[in-house]
């Protein structure tokens, strides 16, 4: 699959697969910024996609930068859709107790691209049954 990315600034890298197999590419920084402790910050990539119809771009958190400098993304899984043509920026909290700095072309997160399915909501008066039925959080397991 081809994916047109557009550099927005001079300190821009196009998104990299870490390795053959992995799933998601790396997003970079293309400029500093210091996160305090509690504290979120909008990182700019300096780039901008194009990405397929029928597909979404999903940022995920780097698991050595989440367990290792407490900084993930703010928003869990962050969506782009496949019409958006803006600069992506990835808003990346700190959990930890020490303020953390993002250098330029550090790795902050990673892209992985996805079909997805458009539904037709339509209101019913009844859904079909279930085993689980409406069981909640926790209701299929002991733990």
């Amino acid at each position: 699959m081809k994916v047109n990315v557009k550099k927005l600034s001079e300190n821009a890298k196009l998104p990299a697969y870490g390795s053959e197999y992995a799933a998601g590419a790396d997003l970079y920084a293309a400029e500093p910024v210091c996160i305090a402790p509690g504290e979120t910050a909008f990182v700019h990539t300096g780039i901008a996609v194009e990405l397929p119809a029928g597909t979404v771009g999903l940022v995920y958190a780097r698991s050595g930068l989440a367990c290792k400098q407490d900084l993930a993304p703010a928003n869990k899984v962050g969506v782009i859709d496949c019409d958006y043509r803006g600069e992506v920026l990835v808003a990346l909290h700190n959990h930890g107790r020490e303020t953390r700095s993002v250098e330029r072309g550090d790795r902050i997160a990673q892209l992985v691209i996805a079909p997805y399915y458009t539904a037709q909501f339509a209101e019913a008066e009844e859904l079909s049954e279930t085993v689980r039925g409406a069981g909640g959080f926790g209701s299929t397991g002991s733990k």
